[in-house]
């Protein structure tokens, strides 16, 4: 069996998850602007909601880290302290993705109405 490379991995990994909440940041804060006159306190709702998953993304990259680091050196015969479950993450996820599904089903039937 191959030990993998001791960092590069979880680096890539932690770009990637920090590109991510960047981009959901960026798209909150354009949302910000151009939602509310469409939608009024729903656009602002909306826009807060994807600015604080952006957070809890970048948040959970650099978890994610510093765990895959600990994973990675428990595989290469390190003490397995850091082996942890990414559960609490994709419940988290997954709520925060329901969330946004549910305004985003409210948002068209308020729209649909006008």
């Amino acid at each position: 069996m191959t030990v993998p490379d001791a960092g590069m991995q979880a680096e890539r990994t932690s770009l990637a998850w920090r590109r991510t909440a960047l981009s959901v940041a960026v798209g909150s804060l354009v949302g910000l602007r151009v939602l509310p006159p469409q939608l009024g306190a729903m656009g602002y709702a909306v826009s807060v909601l994807g600015l604080l998953w952006s957070l809890d993304l970048a948040l959970s990259a650099r978890r994610r880290y510093r765990d895959g680091r600990h994973l990675l050196g428990a595989y290469a015969g390190a003490t397995t302290a850091g082996a942890t479950t990414a559960g609490r993450s994709i419940a988290r996820t997954a709520l925060t993705a329901a969330g946004f599904a549910v305004t985003a089903l409210v948002a068209l039937v308020v729209l649909a109405r006008r």
